[in-house]
């Protein structure tokens, strides 16, 4: 299946989209017919109400689930105009409920919900209360998506195929939601489709079922995903070298430094004059980090990005068997000139993680040369990152610890 579809070119379905944008802009109608991903969008505004939206391109197409496939983009190495033009052929249509609404019948709520946990893109006619608001929402955690208006009748036009794994953790209302996410995981779905189910409350004990926000589902899948596999490599041997690891994707660069030491993880994101987050002269960096024992409370100042790059190094510790003290250090640059949300982030440390490394047989050796690659690509010191970084000063504290003992 994947074979085949490597070898189709995307670019009039791209084009398409790109038409489809323009019948947005042109549409009078209030009604359509269309195709989801399948894929539901939960707003976190005026939580605990929140607006569910059904997103689906206006018209029907046998292609839908590429509007909702970021591992696939990243794969196919997809611009980003050539996402953002998916995206924006999206039209959300949404209704409010409460967070416990889910618990109860509504046919807006189950048809959000069928689609949820659908494995296939799924048929559906759209009627809605006014024409749709030409706007587009952008943010740096959730993936853009294109006009907006209020449903007001939506029939699913088909019967929806959901996958026997999906199908036994829903109907499992003893399972908690993150055994739930890590089965799940462990049996090949990806964390796009593991945020859908968490964010449509369809997974977990059946009293604390509830929706949750996609914003915040995709930092908890992230987040819980990463718990269970840095229990896993704990047990695992430490790494026998120094090692650097070098990549980018979507003018977003990456070093990974790996220690011959016990787990620990820092991100240090440095974000360049102009790019999205910074527009002043100057590069700014934010951080956060965690000790072998974890943290106690949510990484503010990185936000999703230290979920999502913490569950990309875990995998790949995991697949090697192996544990290490680990520092990332990203860097935005305007090159990433609309923010798609953070799987480009956890892609990007993906593709990192993929190449081989640079191997050094010391520490200092390991951070001379990062700090001469960064150095010549974007002309910065990152000696006052390296002062600042707690698992640098951890891991001289741990070479005492091994010497006096």
């Amino acid at each position: 299946m994947m074979d085949f579809i490597a070898k189709r070119d995307f670019s009039k379905l791209i084009a398409q989209s790109g038409a489809m944008f323009q019948i947005i802009k042109e549409l009078k109608k209030e009604d359509f017919f269309g195709t989801s991903p399948p894929s539901v969008f939960i707003g976190h505004n005026f939580y605990p109400n929140l607006n569910v939206g059904i997103l689906s391109p206006p018209a029907e197409t046998e292609d839908a689930w590429i509007y909702d496939s970021p591992n696939f983009w990243t794969e196919q190495e997809f611009s980003i105009k050539q996402i953002a033009l998916l995206r924006s052929a999206l039209i959300n249509s949404r209704f409010n409920v409460n967070i416990k609404d889910v618990r109860k019948e509504s046919k807006f709520l189950d048809a959000a919900k069928e689609i949820g946990i659908a494995s296939k893109p799924v048929d559906v006619e759209i009627k809605l209360k006014k024409s749709p608001e030409i706007k587009f929402d952008f943010e740096k955690i959730t993936m853009p998506m294109g006009p907006r208006a209020g449903l007001k009748q939506i029939t699913i036009t088909e019967n929806i195929k959901v996958d026997n794994k999906v199908e036994r953790v829903v109907n499992d209302t003893d399972l908690k939601s993150a055994e739930a996410l890590n089965y799940l995981y462990e049996n090949g779905f990806d964390e796009n489709t593991l945020t859908k189910l968490l964010s449509i409350g369809v997974l977990g004990l059946k009293k604390n079922r509830k929706l949750v926000p996609t914003k915040w589902s995709i930092t908890a899948t992230d987040d819980t995903l990463g718990k269970s596999l840095i229990e896993k490599i704990k047990n695992s041997q430490i790494i026998n070298d120094y090692r650097l690891y070098i990549g980018s994707y979507l003018g977003n660069y990456y070093f990974i430094l790996m220690f011959p030491e016990v787990w620990q993880y820092e991100l240090f994101e440095g974000y360049l004059p102009r790019s999205l987050w910074n527009q002043n002269e100057g590069i700014r960096f934010t951080t956060d980090s965690e000790t072998y024992y974890g943290r106690k409370n949510y990484a503010s100042t990185t936000v999703g990005g230290y979920y999502s790059s913490r569950l990309s190094t875990l995998e790949y510790l995991s697949k090697i068997k192996k544990q290490a003290s680990c520092l990332v250090i990203r860097f935005e640059t305007p090159e990433y000139n609309m923010p798609l949300g953070v799987f480009v982030v956890r892609n990007a440390a993906r593709k990192t993680l993929y190449n081989n490394p640079l191997i050094f047989e010391t520490k200092e050796d390991l951070l001379m040369k990062t700090g001469e690659l960064i150095k010549n690509r974007f002309n910065y010191n990152i000696d006052e990152v390296f002062k600042q970084s707690k698992l640098l000063k951890s891991l001289t504290q741990l070479k005492l610890f091994h010497f006096f003992n």
